[in-house]
């Protein structure tokens, strides 16, 4: 899977992160979908990387909805 910024960078296994840190949470899939401003449905996109370039304003709403922080950077040095 891809985040888009104006720069696209490769995160192998971010959907799967994603998955896992959902399950964690232990909040319902609804109400984290809802708080991240996104479907159902696309959330479970995004978790089967069925979503090849996730945009990068995406990936935050998702991270704030679950409190955590999945570490894609767009510095140079990455």
């Amino acid at each position: 899977m891809q985040v888009e910024r104006p720069l696209r960078k490769d995160v192998p296994g971010l959907g799967e992160k994603i998955k896992q840190a959902r399950k964690a949470d232990g909040r319902p899939l609804t109400k984290l979908a809802a708080l991240a401003d996104m479907s159902v449905q696309n959330w479970y996109s995004v978790e089967n990387e069925d979503i090849k370039v996730l945009p990068e304003s995406t990936l935050r709403k998702i991270e704030a909805a679950l409190g955590v922080d999945f570490e894609v950077s767009f510095d140079e040095e990455n």
